[in-house]
């Protein structure tokens, strides 16, 4: 049988924490905080352990976690995440380049699709992405992947008015 645990804070007797896990919807929290309500009944390791549902070295884990940050040390936590592929700089740069639209001469189209962005970024950055990832960037820069419809740079809005007004379905 293992040394007993000690719970060092004295924030809350058992009762305590029993009437606070009531109140959580977290239920990993939940089941953390029974467990040192058991503890601090007085039962060993082994039974609160196995009546929450967890192992005792987990519990003595726990236990020390609740000793040194209390009840939000009970809380399950995340990593950072996987780094950005494109720094903040570069993501400006691209931003502005998607405001700015595509040059005919230079990248061969007249608007930008994800697949263009895509070689773009590829061109640029030596970044491969999914078009998938193309359109989240464009969503966390306020922007949309849908294009306006294209015009024809040579249309002439007077002779569209004179159209429109001697034609008969308008």
């Amino acid at each position: 049988m293992g040394k007993p645990l000690a719970i060092t804070r004295t924030d809350y007797r058992a009762d305590e924490l029993r009437a606070l896990a009531s109140k959580i919807r977290d239920g990993a929290v939940v089941r953390r905080l029974l467990a040192l309500a058991f503890v601090l009944d007085g039962r060993p390791r082994s039974e609160a352990a196995d009546q929450t549902g967890m192992d005792r070295q987990t519990l003595r884990d726990w236990v020390h976690r609740y000793n040194d940050m209390g009840i939000a040390g009970l809380k399950s936590g995340h990593g950072p995440g996987k780094p950005p592929l494109l720094s903040e700089a570069q993501m400006a740069e691209l931003k502005a380049t998607v405001l700015q639209g595509p040059d005919l001469a230079q990248h061969g189209v007249v608007r930008w699709r994800c697949i263009d962005l895509r070689a773009e970024v590829s061109r640029r950055y030596a970044v491969d992405v999914n078009e998938r990832t193309i359109g989240k960037w464009l969503r966390k820069m306020g922007l949309t992947r849908l294009q306006p419809r294209p015009f024809h740079p040579k249309k002439d809005e007077a002779a569209q008015a004179t159209f429109k007004k001697t034609s008969r379905a308008w």
